[in-house]
């Protein structure tokens, strides 16, 4: 996979659409954050595709997004953010014995 990589990324001219492996390596993300990207509203696929299809990026476009600061700033929050989230414990339900202990 890292030779693929490099190969891509050292293309004199990519290809107008990218699939999200590609996106990601383009964009310097991980190819397991772009779908986080898309469901948060950051990223946009082209077309209207159904949540299971192939999803493609215009290179123009993401173009444009690697170049911009505020927007990959608001991207990798939205994956730190994301991780955040999943390693949080739920706060609003705890152990039943533990609930017990507090209200004596």
């Amino acid at each position: 996979m890292q030779q693929d990589k490099e190969q891509f990324l050292n293309l004199k001219t990519h290809p107008a659409r990218l699939k999200v492996e590609e996106a990601a390596w383009f964009l310097g993300f991980s190819p397991h954050e772009i779908p986080l990207l898309v469901s948060d509203g950051i990223l946009k696929p082209l077309g209207h595709p159904v949540q299971n299809a192939p999803k493609f990026f215009a290179l123009a476009a993401l173009d444009e997004l690697r170049r911009d600061i505020k927007w990959l700033n608001k991207a990798s929050e939205a994956i730190c953010q994301h991780w955040r989230d999943k390693k949080r414990p739920n706060r609003g339900t705890s152990s039943p014995g533990r609930n017990n202990l507090l209200l004596r």
